[in-house]
């Protein structure tokens, strides 16, 4: 089980985008993921008629390593960090260490 998983709104909290939020879209590899409006790359694109691309200057989000980043809790509008509990019931589940707060309902 991740602590970070597609779908998350996570915040940055070193680097270039320090405090940009957003989505993530993807997690391509095991420590790096995609989140939508950060670590954009502008990439010279040449047209190709075949597939119907055009050509120009294209923006992309490109991966940012996983320790980078923090899941935004609800509660307090911030990023926090995660842990890993059992239920009751057996399951393992994610929560906020700050508030004790279950992600994964």
């Amino acid at each position: 089980m991740r602590k970070i998983k597609r779908g998350d709104q996570v915040v940055v909290i070193t680097g270039r985008d320090k405090g940009k939020r957003g989505a993530v879209v993807g997690i391509p590899s095991e420590q790096k993921l995609v989140v939508e409006g950060v670590n954009i790359a502008r990439k010279h694109q040449r047209p190709n008629p075949m597939k119907g691309v055009s050509g120009g200057i294209v923006e992309k989000a490109m991966p940012i390593h996983i320790s980078n980043v923090a899941l935004v809790n609800p509660a307090t509008n911030k990023g926090d960090k995660v842990g890993f509990k059992l239920l009751a019931d057996g399951r393992k589940v994610r929560f906020f260490k700050s508030n004790n707060e279950v992600i994964d309902a």
